[in-house]
């Protein structure tokens, strides 16, 4: 019989804003991470700084923000009006203080409860904020939310904004690095969606000019797309569209300038809305998965007071556009039933190129729809008892809070799935194991999907048929050793997700597993070191004559062993795609032995001894020489 547990009036405690910040952060900022995805904290934590310097640019105050990040440490410096200097320390560190609470000042404001810069403070080693306001100037310094230090106002030259300086607390955030291309994508969305505002990340500069059409133009293949790109704007309103080669279909959506990338009510709306013009405009009632394979587009609304179904903003929950306003529903589907069908009706071209895409996914779809249904019948079957899949209790479509840490590791062989099986989490993390080399998919049309039963049971696993909406694992993990035959087995996958669900890798759920390639270790500490560098470190650390161990294969680390690298000290590296001719990528590296890419391996050839490595300009690590074009 369990023990009883005393409740009484010194079992309640009350924590100050501070401590419930730093102990429940997830609450505040979702999950924590390493920066080794899009969504990690430490860019929340950039984001909720820079959200506020936008605001100021939305209400007219400051055209240029200042964005700095060297190692461990942000700044932020806006030219907008300034904090009040009698606030100051108010408005860092009181929850519930801020100046949006009245509409008429920040109607359609991104930050509208006060909580996102305490945040901020409460996770950062150090955090400094420091306002200019009208000639004069007021610091204070904050350690972990605690304030240390503060200066007494004081003249001042500097013109008017403020400025935020402050390093993410490693104890929370561990072994945290920042990605450049993850800031590179945020400061892109926030200049597209801010037209005029320029802002200067590490002395390069971000400015748009024409908003969403810059962004399309910017995230696509401009000679693969059919038609050019439709670009309509209204008040509160912007969309921008047009259909390519792809599969799958590609939605940027945006609210009051936060870019929610689980989509919510406006981008439901908005999908529903061009099947509903397009099917009137052309007087026939296509499918509507014709009318939007191979879409991409892009949304942007203002809401007054929105509603989102967190506090880190990436879905939208508001039914309506404000209090007193028409549903989110009915004012996207009146814009876009009267604007794209006016485009329409005005660009001929444009309307018979839009035809042949969606009479083109028509036929392809009732070309595939016989081997379509034998596959999925036998996936049906396999999935009572499939033994490529080891599944876990947890999914990213439930609505538990650990949905976030879903992961599906995809494993070569017997041997490494069984020992990531033995060792994983079965709340959250699942394997999925191949049997050699899967299929070169490059060029082959997405019947191959069906006909091939090793991805039929992969996509039936994700659950992506259909799109992402599904999707059941947040984190898609490539688990492969790390030799010429595991990355070759990467390159495969990563051509398998490339070629048929693009929008999977760039909204950022595919990663490679990084596995220690030595052991070291000497009587009393063992260390595991994932680069030569490493290694030599942890040899100069233990002293003489440690023993070194090489890991040649994910099948020859004990499940124990394993059971420390896919668990809270994971080191994944996110797939990121950096071109957006994903055709052109795939037939260089993918298709017929070109003269281009014969000189490119003979190139970044290398021989590796045991202590030195012949070329080592080249590639740091047996990885470089794959993921350099692709992922970083």
């Amino acid at each position: 019989m369990a023990e009883a547990v005393s409740y009484s009036e010194d079992s309640i405690r009350s924590l100050d804003w501070k401590e419930h910040i730093r102990l429940r952060p997830g609450m505040y900022i979702g999950k924590l991470g390493d920066g080794s995805a899009y969504d990690d904290g430490i860019y929340v934590l950039l984001k909720e700084i820079v959200d506020n310097s936008i605001d100021e640019f939305v209400m007219g105050s400051g055209k240029t923000i200042e964005i700095n990040i060297s190692d461990h440490k942000v700044t932020v410096r806006d030219y907008g009006r300034g904090i009040p200097l009698g606030k100051v320390i108010d408005c860092v560190s009181k929850i519930n203080t801020g100046g949006k609470y009245d509409s008429k000042a920040f109607q359609k404001s991104v930050g509208l409860n006060g909580v996102g810069t305490k945040a901020v403070n409460a996770l950062s080693n150090s955090f400094i904020v420091q306002s200019y306001r009208d000639g004069r100037t007021k610091i204070a310094e904050f350690e972990k939310g605690e304030l240390v230090k503060d200066e007494p106002e004081k003249e001042t030259t500097q013109r008017n904004g403020t400025a935020i300086n402050f390093y993410p607390d490693e104890t929370i955030f561990r072994n945290y690095h920042f990605i450049p291309e993850f800031i590179d994508s945020m400061i892109w969305n926030y200049v597209f969606l801010n037209s005029g505002l320029t802002i200067n990340f590490n002395n390069q500069k971000y400015f748009s000019e024409r908003g969403l059409y810059d962004l399309l133009t910017k995230r696509t293949d401009v000679e693969t797309l059919r038609y050019p790109i439709i670009h309509l704007k209204g008040e509160d309103i912007e969309i921008a569209m047009t259909h390519g080669q792809q599969y799958g279909e590609e939605y940027y959506s945006f609210v009051n300038g936060q870019h929610t990338t689980q989509g919510g009510t406006h981008q439901a709306a908005f999908r529903e809305a061009i099947v509903k013009t397009i099917r009137e405009f052309y007087k026939k009632e296509f499918d509507a998965s014709d009318v939007r394979a191979s879409i991409v587009s892009a949304i942007a609304i203002k809401v007054q007071e929105p509603v989102f179904e967190s506090q880190t903003k990436t879905k939208l929950g508001s039914q309506n556009i404000g209090p007193e306003g028409p549903s989110v529903r009915t004012f996207i589907g009146d814009f876009v039933k009267k604007e794209l069908d006016n485009y329409l009706h005005k660009n001929p071209s444009a309307a018979d190129a839009l035809l042949k895409r969606i009479m083109q996914s028509e036929r392809e779809r009732k070309d595939i729809a016989g081997i379509k249904k034998l596959a999925n019948d036998r996936a049906k079957k396999a999935s009572l008892h499939n033994r490529k899949l080891r599944d876990c209790k947890l999914h990213f479509d439930d609505t538990h809070e650990r949905k976030q840490d879903t992961t599906l590791f995809i494993t070569e062989g017997d041997s490494a799935s069984g020992s990531i099986t033995k060792s994983r989490d079965v709340m959250t993390q699942a394997v999925f194991s191949l049997k050699g080399k899967p299929l070169n998919c490059y060029g082959l049309t997405k019947k191959v999907v069906y006909e091939n039963e090793e991805f039929n049971l992969l996509q039936h696993a994700l659950n992506i048929e259909d799109g992402l909406d599904a999707l059941r694992y947040n984190n898609i993990v490539i688990a492969t050793d790390a030799d010429v035959d595991g990355m070759h087995i990467r390159l495969l996958l990563m051509t398998f997700f490339l070629q048929f669900f693009p929008d999977l890798v760039k909204a950022g759920h595919v990663f490679i597993l990084q596995t220690p390639l030595f052991r070291v270790r000497n009587k009393k500490e063992t260390i595991y070191c994932y680069s030569d560098e490493e290694r030599r470190n942890a040899i100069a650390k233990l002293g003489v004559k440690p023993e070194i161990t090489r890991f040649k294969g994910l099948g020859e680390i004990s499940p124990d062993e394993f059971g420390l690298f896919i668990g809270k000290d994971i080191r994944l590296d996110p797939v990121i795609l950096k071109d957006a001719n994903i055709k052109g990528l795939l037939e260089y590296f993918m298709g017929k032995n070109t003269p281009a890419r014969q000189q490119h391996i003979i190139g970044n050839l290398r021989v590796e001894k045991d202590d030195e490595t012949v070329n080592p300009t080249i590639a740091e690590d047996a990885e470089d020489a794959e993921e350099l074009p692709i992922a970083s």
